[in-house]
């Protein structure tokens, strides 16, 4: 039977892409049976207002330069989106319809905006993600719903932030990365213990 490992995160966030993908690397390279369960942490309703592209394109590029040249192809500020709700509710969706096009549909999402440098705040292209996936588009009011559902079920659970990652009944925030500003300047680094311990527990 697979197991799941929840990640609460938002799909604009840099530091939970570069997590998931490197948690993903590390499950495929040891053939464990292990999917991404992805649960919503919408930051523009957790900060109050959306994340400030240009923000999310310096620290992108930071992290891109420090610890993961092979991501953030896509990235820049021009079609970034103004919102990631819908997409956070697509990915319920898809999430509701399997455990494995879920964890598909929750990359894709991911990896056209930070790779493809698309939109996905765009209906249209969630249409499209979507459709390639076999799935419809839910209701906008649906959406908001399941990713307010998701945001009190992280409160509850003491989600502290983009990403936080649930084994079981343990918990680990950002497990991947050591992130500190000095001068304003974001430096980040590879947690190699918080790491090697999380993937010990999840896989």
């Amino acid at each position: 039977m697979e197991r799941a490992i929840e990640v609460f995160s938002d799909v604009w966030c840099p530091f939970a892409y570069v997590g998931i993908r490197r948690v993903l690397a590390e499950r495929d390279r040891a053939g464990a049976g292990t999917v991404l369960s992805f649960r919503a942490w919408p930051l523009e309703l957790v900060n109050g207002a959306p994340l400030p592209a240009d923000l999310v394109v310096e620290e992108a590029r930071a992290l891109q330069a420090q610890v993961a040249p092979e991501l953030f192809a896509g990235i820049g500020a021009k079609h970034f989106p103004s919102s990631t709700i819908g997409a956070l509710g697509l990915s319920a969706w898809a999430a509701d319809a399997g455990p494995v096009v879920g964890e598909q549909v929750a990359l894709e999402l991911r990896s056209s905006l930070f790779e493809r440098g698309v939109d996905i705040g765009d209906h249209s292209v969630l249409e499209r993600i979507a459709a390639v996936h076999g799935l419809s588009m839910p209701a906008p009011s649906w959406m908001l719903a399941r990713v307010t559902a998701d945001l009190e079920e992280g409160r509850r659970r003491g989600v502290r932030g983009s990403p936080h990652f649930f084994v079981g009944t343990e918990d680990y925030f950002c497990p991947t990365l050591r992130l500190s500003r000095e001068g304003g300047l974001l430096r980040a680094g590879v947690d190699v213990d918080g790491l090697a311990t999380f993937l010990t527990r999840a896989l």
